[in-house]
């Protein structure tokens, strides 16, 4: 995996890859996204722990932010999942969070992109997936947008 990821966005934003200085801000995004879209309050510890594994630990995955002037308005995280049919790793999105008052100005797509340019630079990707509640219809139709589709596949869990 490359450490610098860099964008032309805007002259005002960088998108790169999550650090350790980002901890905060990703441990209050995913607290903010899990009350919003699953009205879940998340254990600080218990998440500042799981974030800080995969900042730790590059093999688990990683955080993608984009940053406005310093700060960080956007984020998601991607962890890899193999493909023995493919040979390849599924790329999963996961806890994308834009904060709201910089929503729908594109930059989950642009967040998207580079998960995709990552991809491309490191073998490619058997596809890029994501899971979405299926009430939250306006991430959905950010999604299809961007050229995503929903699988045929259903998800099952056990707790």
């Amino acid at each position: 995996m490359h450490s610098s990821v860099k964008s032309n966005v805007q002259p005002s934003m960088q998108l790169r890859k999550g650090q350790q200085s980002d901890l905060a801000a990703l441990v209050r995004f995913n607290q903010a996204m899990a009350l919003e879209t699953e009205n879940l309050s998340l254990d600080e510890a218990l998440l500042t722990k799981g974030v800080n594994a995969l900042l730790s630990e590059p093999e688990k995955g990683f955080y993608l932010v984009a940053e406005a002037d310093g700060e960080i308005v956007g984020s998601l995280m991607v962890t890899f999942e193999w493909s023995d049919w493919r040979a390849l790793n599924y790329y999963w999105i996961q806890s994308v969070y834009i904060r709201p008052e910089n929503r729908r100005q594109g930059i989950y797509g642009k967040l998207y992109q580079q998960v995709k340019n990552i991809a491309a630079e490191n073998g490619g990707a058997a596809s890029f997936r994501l899971y979405v509640e299926q009430e939250n219809t306006k991430a959905q139709q950010t999604y299809q947008a961007l050229g995503m589709e929903q699988s045929y596949y259903l998800m099952y869990e056990e707790k």
